[in-house]
């Protein structure tokens, strides 16, 4: 899908994310994200992934997490969507998710497989949706949103928290 999606498609406060992201083939952006993601992600040593740039912030290992939990989140409502399905979905608390996660007991080398896995999964999805499944509506957190809005929201989100990664992590 090479197709930006229209602000009818999505929640203004979307417009963060998909603003993000480059003119292209959004299936074919997120492999090439997939490869440098992980390959930057590979390179920070084990120690360095407890880090929090702040009290009450996130610590590295829970910022991958997060990416990978939202990105499942996503890819169910693009699931939804992609099949026709109108049924209200409800919105997350990314906080909760946190607080009920525990990627400190992690290795940082199982955050990053779990993210190479979750992001494999989406691709395979997204390869598989025909044009017209891209564009359908689906509805959640209150609103409409198209198949192919959330596969940019996917992509933005992923960057959004890189750049916050390279200004507040790996700066020190």
């Amino acid at each position: 899908m090479t197709n930006r999606p229209s602000t009818e498609e999505y929640f203004p406060y979307h417009e963060q994310y998909i603003s993000l992201v480059a003119e292209g083939d959004v299936t074919e952006l997120l492999a090439e994200q997939l490869a440098s993601t992980t390959e930057l992600l590979s390179d920070i040593p084990e120690a360095r992934a407890n880090y929090r740039y702040a009290e009450g912030k996130w610590t590295l290992k829970e910022v991958i997490g997060h990416i990978s939990d939202n990105e499942r989140v996503m890819a169910y409502r693009l699931l939804r969507a992609a099949r026709g399905d109108k049924t209200p979905l409800a919105g997350y608390d990314q906080d909760e998710f946190m607080t009920a996660a525990s990627f400190q007991d992690w290795s940082l080398t199982q955050i990053i497989e779990d993210y190479i896995s979750v992001r494999k999964s989406t691709l395979t999805l997204l390869r598989g949706l025909t044009d017209e499944a891209w564009l359908r509506i689906g509805v959640s957190n209150g609103g409409n949103v198209s198949a192919r809005a959330i596969a940019y929201i996917i992509a933005g989100h992923e960057l959004h928290h890189l750049k916050i990664i390279h200004e507040r992590y790996l700066t020190k």
